[in-house]
């Protein structure tokens, strides 16, 4: 089966693009993986897939470079909503778009797209963490190592960590283990946030069924509510992460609203 693809990224958090409105093709865990294979396939963090919805506009599945299903990507809803507009599929400046999460809505703003995020959700059960109150600077200990954990989900589950310098954090030993920790029965996102201001956080994400990425739009979201719980930040802040910024405000009406560039890299081919 020859598959058409496109190449995109947000921050260089990078996708491939698959239009499935007319055929419904959904790759298998496997197919998925060997596509997102960086010396075997094409080479993606996830892959977005793009059907028909019968409750939005359309409907966005998304899938990790492990081959597991996702709630919700920040930047991949940035990277879909260019899609649209670049491949001329619709002239809307707003969408609405169906992910696990719930309706997603991203619109541009000139060259930019905002996207209203959501609320932030701190009850344990709908983290989901197996704990009767969901830890805000709460101790945790991993390979003899103290940190105070803040959980929140942004339509997926995160792990928030306030550090001094996220530079010498050893993310690829520490991401898998607090990733996979017995608090979090669906594994978890991971953030270290450094505050350089209250309006400027520094953050290394470690995402779920990814590993380390470039950016991360949820993560950059709960990072900066983390933070504002916590009482180390304003409710709007740039989130500074290693492939660029993103503008994240916690508005007065309980919604995060995420805004940050996309692009378009290049359109393919491949035999799976």
């Amino acid at each position: 089966m020859k598959l058409t693809f496109w190449k995109m990224h947000g921050l260089g958090n990078d996708f491939i693009v698959l239009d499935s409105r007319r055929s419904g093709y959904l790759p298998d865990s496997a197919a998925a993986a060997r596509l997102c294979h960086r010396h075997f396939g094409v080479g993606a963090d996830q892959i977005l897939v793009l059907l028909r919805s019968k409750v939005a506009d359309y409907r966005m599945v998304i899938l990790n470079s492990d081959g597991g299903e996702v709630e919700m990507c920040g930047n991949g809803i940035r990277a879909l909503a260019l899609f649209l507009r670049q491949r001329r599929i619709s002239r809307k400046k707003r969408f609405r778009i169906e992910t696990l999460a719930g309706i997603i809505v991203p619109e541009f703003v000139g060259d930019r797209v905002r996207v209203d995020m959501g609320e932030p959700i701190f009850e344990p059960s709908r983290i989901p963490v197996g704990l009767t109150e969901a830890p805000l600077n709460r101790r945790l200990e991993v390979d003899g190592n103290r940190f105070f954990v803040t959980a929140v989900s942004m339509g997926n589950p995160h792990c928030v960590i306030p550090v001094d310098d996220v530079e010498g954090v050893p993310l690829p030993q520490l991401g898998p283990r607090l990733e996979r920790h017995p608090w979090f029965p669906r594994r978890a996102n991971v953030e270290f946030v450094q505050g350089l201001s209250r309006r400027h956080l520094k953050v290394r994400v470690w995402e779920r069924g990814a590993g380390e990425t470039l950016a991360c739009g949820t993560g950059a979201c709960a990072a900066l509510v983390a933070m504002v719980k916590l009482g180390l930040a304003e409710r709007k802040a740039t989130v500074s992460l290693p492939g660029g910024d993103l503008a994240i405000e916690w508005t007065a009406s309980n919604r995060v609203l995420m805004t940050g560039p996309a692009e378009m890299v290049f359109k393919g081919s491949i035999e799976i």
